[in-house]
């Protein structure tokens, strides 16, 4: 559950910044799908285990991170197109303005980052549970020698 939260707030906090900084530079329209391509992109790169984790760690390779971004990009591309262009989306007032919701690129992108980042750390933690706790893989058992009959 904590891994949960832990995703959703960082994959939030990500998508939130980003999304504001594209709302303050004014980038509206075809622009969403940039936003929003890069929030799934950072999320991946930075929930679960980051890109700098990975790269420092002998035993794993950096691919990890770069599928996760790249599936990131698509995922948030992809939830985009069926909130705007499938769905409609729904009215959203903030401020005394009004906007479709997939139009707010503050909130948006956080709900995106958020959804994206819970995922990435709950995928992560499946099957960690065969780690001590140095993080080192305990070995497995060998296979019993048959008797010859």
């Amino acid at each position: 559950m904590l891994k949960l939260l832990l995703g959703l707030l960082k994959g939030a906090a990500i998508g939130g910044a980003l999304g504001y900084g594209a709302y303050a530079a004014g980038l509206e329209g075809g622009f969403n799908w940039l936003t929003y391509a890069l929030t799934g992109a950072l999320v991946g790169l930075v929930a679960g285990r980051p890109l700098w984790a990975l790269i420092t760690d002998k035993n794993a390779t950096t691919w990890v991170s770069v599928l996760k971004a790249v599936f990131g990009a698509g995922v948030a591309c992809g939830l985009y197109a069926l909130v705007a262009k499938a769905w409609g989306g729904f009215d959203l007032a903030i401020a005394d303005e009004t906007r479709k919701v997939q139009d707010w690129q503050p909130v948006f992108a956080a709900v995106l980052g958020g959804f994206w980042g819970a995922f990435i750390e709950i995928d992560d933690a499946i099957g960690g549970d065969d780690k001590d706790k140095a993080g080192k893989p305990e070995p497995k058992p060998l296979p019993a020698a048959r008797k010859k009959s």
